[in-house]
């Protein structure tokens, strides 16, 4: 399994965005500028020839534990979500291809009326032919996380990283938006995050990276050119290793 935490010897990689991350300055929904500023930089980290996976959350359309908060069934909720999922990835798909950068959308939950249902097989048919696969639908259960599902496809696939693109360019001992006090982090192992109860990923997410050895890298997706940046480790991170 993957163990090298030197992103230039990194040959295939699963990029973690949320859905907020989308929504640019709006409160909800897809911002078109943003969307085509993060397709225009996954097409730029692509021309490295890194084979890329995006695992994209739905928190901009619906969050399943937010559903649940207001009553509808939990596992239910979660399906909304995942669906919210899937429309997320159907945009990157089409702005991915807008840069003249080949793009698959895949689902978990099987849609194939509107795109290709995931196997293990078609994902890796389709990184072999330097097309970025989007993977849609979490890991296609309820109670999992996008962090959860993003590790698992890392796992699956064989990828050497997991990239997590946040607000923030790392991991810092408190919220730094809240503590100005708070510093960053540029190297941690998994077990000193789990142990300093660093917010990261959840915990399955997280025994998922340790048992498997998957380095993850967090870093800003704030500023055009980040996930190439951090590629090629130009840009801040903070890199969480086995």
């Amino acid at each position: 399994m993957p163990v090298s935490d030197q992103p230039s010897t990194w040959k295939r990689v699963i990029v973690k965005l949320s859905g907020e991350s989308l929504m640019g300055p709006l409160t909800h929904g897809l911002h078109q500028e943003t969307v085509a500023r993060i397709a225009r930089d996954l097409a730029s980290a692509a021309s490295l020839g890194v084979e890329i996976g995006v695992v994209v959350g739905g928190g901009n359309f619906f969050r399943g534990i937010q559903g649940a908060d207001k009553g509808i069934e939990r596992a239910r909720a979660d399906s909304i979500g995942m669906l919210a999922t899937v429309m997320n990835a159907l945009a990157l798909e089409q702005a991915i291809e807008a840069e003249g950068q080949s793009a698959r959308a895949l689902s978990a939950v099987p849609m194939p009326a509107v795109c290709q249902p995931y196997s293990r097989q078609a994902a890796l048919n389709h990184l072999a032919k330097s097309r970025i696969v989007i993977l849609a639908g979490g890991t296609g259960n309820p109670f999992f996380t996008t962090d959860t599902g993003a590790t698992l496809r890392a796992a699956e696939l064989s990828a050497d990283a997991v990239m997590k693109a946040t607000q923030v360019d790392g991991v810092y001992t408190a919220d730094p938006k809240k503590d100005p006090t708070a510093t960053r982090y540029d190297r941690l192992t998994h077990d000193e995050a789990i142990n300093k109860n660093l917010a990261i990923m959840d915990a399955t997410a997280f025994a998922l990276a340790r048992e498997n050895r998957i380095p993850i890298i967090v870093f800003s997706i704030g500023e055009p050119g980040a996930i190439r940046g951090a590629l090629e480790g130009r840009y801040r991170a903070t890199f969480v290793v086995p």
